[in-house]
């Protein structure tokens, strides 16, 4: 997959991504299972957590452009009554992306809104919302599926968009690189690789031809290589940099993970 998706194949990978969830948290012996990677969270949380998640970003998307979290956000996420019954609450959950997709499609990709990440190289818009609520979605059914001990890498498509989701939306900032300047390259095992360059003038992020096996990464300060999905998984902290292969300079990558650019 060399072109990013286009808004109706983000609409679908939401409700797909989505009804993997309910399977997965179906199939759960309890929702009362700490989810290992969501500290404190048991996994009645992390549904609400996902379906309140659908519900906000709705209403952020319904409510168009703005300088800050609309009133409508904050009222849908305060105003949550989600049950506690299993097939209730997965009906709740299938509701909440249900809306969601309603207001996303109402929208279109280009009608603009407010998001979190304003500095970043991803839109504000309700295409952009659309690619990151995939990845959310995503990850957060891997979750499920690592509560009960049988973790699933994502879909090869999913993952291919997800590394460079995340690195254009989470680690691209005007914001300055505090230390000396560098750049780490992400390398996918299907064939896509990318460039974060870390200087004065911020973050940055850039494709670059795939990895042979035999490249020098001469400007690379560190790279890491692995499936798609691994890099994914490794972005979202719920592996260590040292499960994948990684050349150059690993502490760097410690550096990367403790930056916190100012907003």
């Amino acid at each position: 997959m060399d072109k990013n998706f286009e808004f109706p194949d983000l609409l679908r990978l939401i409700d797909e991504r989505s009804a993997a969830f309910r399977a997965a948290v179906a199939a759960a012996p309890s929702l009362d299972a700490q989810v290992p990677s969501c500290p404190g969270w048991t996994l009645f949380d992390l549904v609400k957590h996902l379906g309140g998640g659908d519900r906000f970003w709705a209403a952020i998307v319904g409510a168009g452009p703005a300088d800050g979290p609309p009133a409508e956000a904050a009222a849908a996420r305060a105003a949550l009554d989600v049950p506690r019954e299993r097939t209730a609450l997965l009906a709740w959950l299938a509701a909440s992306t249900q809306l969601l997709l309603s207001t996303l499609r109402e929208a279109g990709p280009e009608r603009g809104c407010w998001t979190w990440w304003p500095g970043s190289q991803s839109p504000q818009t309700a295409g952009g919302v659309a690619r990151h609520r995939v990845q959310e979605t995503a990850m957060h059914t891997y979750d499920v599926q690592l509560t009960e001990g049988a973790p699933q890498p994502l879909p090869v498509e999913v993952a291919l968009d997800g590394v460079e989701e995340f690195l254009f939306t989470v680690c691209a900032t005007p914001s300055a690189w505090p230390h000396k300047p560098t750049a780490f390259d992400f390398h996918a095992a299907e064939g896509r690789s990318w460039r974060l360059t870390v200087d004065g003038d911020g973050a940055r992020v850039t494709r670059i031809p795939a990895a042979t096996g035999d490249d020098p990464d001469d400007a690379a300060g560190a790279s890491i290589r692995g499936t798609a999905s691994e890099l994914v998984i490794y972005l979202y902290d719920r592996i260590p940099a040292d499960s994948l292969h990684v050349d150059g300079d690993a502490g760097l990558l410690d550096l990367l993970r403790a930056w916190e650019p100012e907003e």
